[in-house]
């Protein structure tokens, strides 16, 4: 079972800016190769993390609102926001190891 959280514009304020966890939102659509990609990552990440921190995808096709609020131009991108706040930002393809570590120092 996965514990990948799927973001909308109509849920994002709730499940994102106002959630009391850190929140890990991956941008993406799905013709997008690179988006594809790094998709098991992000699931990994979400199972990995669950409790700690919520991890989810948000698709700009089906939802423009929320990438156009955090003026995102290339996916993927990828934010963790902590307190409904940016972070950090990722665009492109990352390595695991990458987003873990900005993870791990966002739980401690």
């Amino acid at each position: 079972m996965s514990n990948l959280h799927e973001f909308t514009d109509a849920n994002f304020q709730a499940e994102v800016l106002s959630s009391d966890q850190a929140v890990l939102v991956d941008f993406w659509a799905a013709w997008c190769g690179p988006c594809r990609a790094i998709g098991p990552t992000i699931e990994e990440l979400a199972n990995e993390y669950e409790g700690t921190i919520k991890v989810g995808k948000l698709n700009i096709d089906e939802n423009p609102q929320a990438p156009g609020n955090f003026k995102i131009s290339s996916i993927p991108a990828v934010l963790l926001l902590k307190d409904g706040k940016v972070v950090e930002t990722f665009v492109g393809v990352q390595p695991k190891r990458r987003y873990e570590q900005a993870l791990r120092l966002i739980a401690a």
